[in-house]
Parts: structure tokens; C-alpha cells; sequence
């Protein structure tokens, strides 16, 4: 059976594949453990609605 994926579910097939891309060039250059910690930041960032807030970003 095939089904045809609506606008919606092809934009976020897009996003998985940006994901799937940046998170394999977060491993390859800096291992497995920055990649996860990396992307469980961003997660707790749009959880607590910080997203682009400064104050805790190391320089």
C-alpha cells in the first residue's frame, strides 16, 4: 500500500533529515557524548521556551 505523505509529515521528514545530518557531524567531529548532551539542550531550551536566550551559552 502506498500513501502519499501530506505537506505536513514531508516538512518534517525534512527536519529529521537536518537532524539525522547535523547530529552524525556532531559525532564524527567531536563523539557520540557531545552529540546527545547537545541535543538534549536544545530540547530543554524549547521546553523551557529559552530558545536564542544568551545567558547560559559558554564562550
Amino acid at each position: 500500500m502506498s500513501k502519499t505523505l501530506s505537506a505536513e509529515e514531508q516538512s518534517k521528514d525534512k527536519y529529521f533529515a537536518q537532524l539525522s545530518k547535523i547530529s552524525e557531524e556532531m559525532i564524527e567531529e567531536h563523539g557520540k557524548d557531545f552529540a546527545m548532551g547537545a541535543l538534549v539542550m536544545a530540547a530543554q531550551w524549547i521546553a523551557k521556551n529559552q530558545l536564542g536566550a544568551q545567558e547560559d551559552v559558554v564562550h
